[in-house]
């Protein structure tokens, strides 16, 4: 499963530790893959890292860091490294494939940022390794203004695809706002989730026990009502 964004910074590294702890709570073994990480100079931890530390996956791999804060490709020619290749991404999640029973790929930025290179030297996204693998993706979506088209945008392109996908809002906040609320009644028809801002700041055993309320049963939570959801928390 993909789990990418409308952009970057809304939260993809958050969600896809939810979903780890929730599948996991359901009995499930899990893999996190990041294909391309980057912005690693300052040795702070990566995004599996920070997944690591949440909801604990029985495997947790990097394919390949470059040191800048740039699309995986730019940051590969700008450090001059080698750049990550498709087919490189499809088999190390097959791998995992064949020993999990969940393997969550966690993208960089938006569904249609340059990842690497083909064997041809073409250009890869998120996008093109969902449709080598056929598996479905997660749009982890912004709760306030603008969502509604960057969310839309997304989901079109990956239904282009023939790539089924849901939305889970990366961050929802305390004091929602009347934007929020409107924005939560058109994403509904599409929403697997909604994860809560400031989650990733979480004590990690907090965090697991709270994930499986945060997503819908298609990503192995129990959330299923969505007006007592906004009931609850209202």
């Amino acid at each position: 499963m993909l789990v990418t964004g409308t952009d970057t910074e809304v939260g993809k590294t958050v969600v896809t530790a939810a979903v780890t702890a929730a599948a996991q709570a359901a009995g499930l073994r899990v893999a996190v893959i990041k294909p391309g990480q980057t912005g690693t100079v300052t040795g702070e931890p990566g995004d599996v890292d920070s997944v690591t530390r949440l909801a604990a996956p029985l495997t947790g791999r990097t394919l390949a860091s470059f040191p800048d804060p740039l699309a995986p490709l730019a940051a590969a020619r700008v450090a001059e490294l080698e750049p990550l290749e498709l087919y490189t991404a499809v088999d190390a999640v097959r791998e995992e494939a064949d020993k999990h029973d969940l393997v969550l790929i966690e993208g960089a930025g938006g569904l249609l940022v340059p990842m690497g290179l083909r064997p041809s030297g073409e250009p890869w996204t998120v996008a093109d390794l969902a449709v080598s693998l056929g598996c479905p993706a997660v749009v982890v979506a912004r709760a306030g203004l603008g969502t509604l088209n960057h969310t839309a945008l997304t989901l079109e392109a990956l239904e282009r695809r023939a790539v089924p996908a849901g939305v889970v809002i990366g961050a929802w906040p305390a004091e929602p706002e009347l934007v929020h609320w409107a924005n939560l009644t058109d994403l509904v028809p599409n929403l697997l989730g909604a994860v809560p801002a400031g989650a990733g700041a979480m004590d990690p055993g907090v965090f697991r026990r709270s994930a499986p309320g945060w997503l819908t049963p298609a990503l192995h939570g129990v959330l299923d009502d969505w007006r007592a959801w906004a009931e609850e928390i209202s």
